[in-house]
């Protein structure tokens, strides 16, 4: 009867509708405070970020000069190596090399297909890498592709999203260049055209108190809550440890044991290795001798960080369709380019920190240097004239 007459409701339902209409201003009520909240969170780490720096910048300018004078003959940073004379250090011992042919080696003429893979390692300068390809895209005329940010980063993929990479890299029009986060992949495997591989590495020590900091910087954790709403907030403690405490203090995170299979991308020679489950394993043998054999067999350039002038002047005459003119731009440009993903969070740590870490990376500063030679072997194979590494941009 009360369904039949429509007009008049009872006066329970009345209540409930009245109950229903203050929900919604309540619920937006409880928004903005969950978002005051997290600003003011968000606020206060970042102070404290900013008050520690400031901490570290008195503690290093305290430093005695007889403190200075004992580190003075440690390997320097890797910023402070590209730092120098706009980012070129003193130039190496190259006659040694000078009687090699480039054309064996430059793996590129093997490559029928013209696609290129950058499987970027993080914090080696790939940020800036990654936009100087895509500003060569426009004046080189390919076309240039990235991956999208992941909530999780995984550069192991399990056989199906290794295929399904291989197959969408393969759908990609030639000329392309197509980047991401992930470890190397055999193309042949699944019966499709290699590409031509090429990437960048960094001291390995330095590398990873670089991504210490990287993951610790308020810019960083900010960006990752905008993109993905539902990941929690560090906590102030955690970005409060500061790398040399962390170390000496034998927190775990801060411990590289060989073998252990490590979440910070600490494992550079991982990259290079592939997905074989073989490959995970920090510092192992097995690792770095996989990862030398690919970067001979499948890497066009593997550049070095700290040597971004011969590093620009090798991708330049070895992968020409890409990097033509990648050195003029880089220097003419390389305050646009310098300035990708720099943290300005970082502070220095001591040098006999670094050290004491270095005896943990054996294998691993190995397959560094094993790269930085095969580097200087394709810059002195191309008898380029001595003045070649001090000129930048024209």
């Amino acid at each position: 009867m009360r369904q039949l007459l429509g007009g008049v409701n009872p006066p329970e339902q009345r209540q409930h509708q009245l109950q229903d209409g203050c929900s919604a201003p309540r619920l937006s009520e409880l928004l903005a405070v969950v978002s005051v909240t997290t600003c003011c969170l968000l606020f206060l780490h970042t102070n404290h970020l900013q008050n520690q720096l400031q901490v570290y910048s008195q503690q290093v300018e305290q430093l005695t000069a007889a403190e200075r004078g004992a580190y003075s003959g440690q390997q320097m940073s890797a910023e402070n190596l590209v730092s120098v004379s706009s980012g070129r250090p003193s130039q190496p011992d190259l006659q040694q090399y000078a009687h090699e042919d480039p054309m064996n080696l430059n793996n590129t003429r093997h490559h029928t297909k013209l696609t290129l893979m950058f499987n970027r390692v993080p914090k080696v300068g790939s940020q800036s890498t990654m936009e100087l390809l895509r500003a060569l895209s426009y004046k080189n005329g390919f076309t240039f592709h990235r991956d999208r940010p992941q909530k999780v980063e995984n550069i192991k993929l399990t056989t199906r999203e290794e295929k399904r990479l291989v197959q969408l890299v393969d759908v990609f029009r030639p000329p392309s260049v197509y980047v991401k986060h992930v470890c190397y992949v055999n193309f042949t495997k699944y019966n499709y055209t290699q590409p031509i591989y090429v990437n960048m590495v960094r001291d390995p020590v330095e590398r990873v108190i670089s991504w210490y900091y990287y993951v610790r910087a308020p810019w960083y954790f900010v960006e990752r809550k905008q993109a993905f709403p539902e990941l929690p907030l560090p906590s102030s403690q955690w970005l409060r440890k500061d790398y040399e405490t962390c170390v000496m203090s034998g927190d775990r995170e801060c411990q590289y044991m060989e073998g252990d299979e490590r979440p910070d991308f600490a494992q550079l020679s991982e990259f290079f290795c592939g997905q074989d489950s073989e490959c995970t394993g920090f510092n192992t043998k097995y690792a770095i001798q996989k990862a030398k054999e690919n970067v001979e067999k499948h890497y066009a350039v593997v550049g070095i960080l700290e040597e971004m002038n011969m590093t620009l002047t090798v991708l330049e005459h070895y992968v020409p369709r890409f990097f033509k003119g990648a050195k003029s731009l880089y220097w003419n440009e390389v305050k646009r380019f310098s300035k990708v993903n720099k943290n300005i969070y970082k502070p220095k740590v001591q040098d006999k920190v670094k050290e004491f870490v270095r005896k943990n990376f054996t294998r691993e500063m190995e397959f560094y240097e094993f790269c930085k030679q095969r580097l200087h072997r394709q810059y002195a194979a191309l008898q380029l004239p001595s003045t070649e590494l001090e000129s930048g941009g024209t």
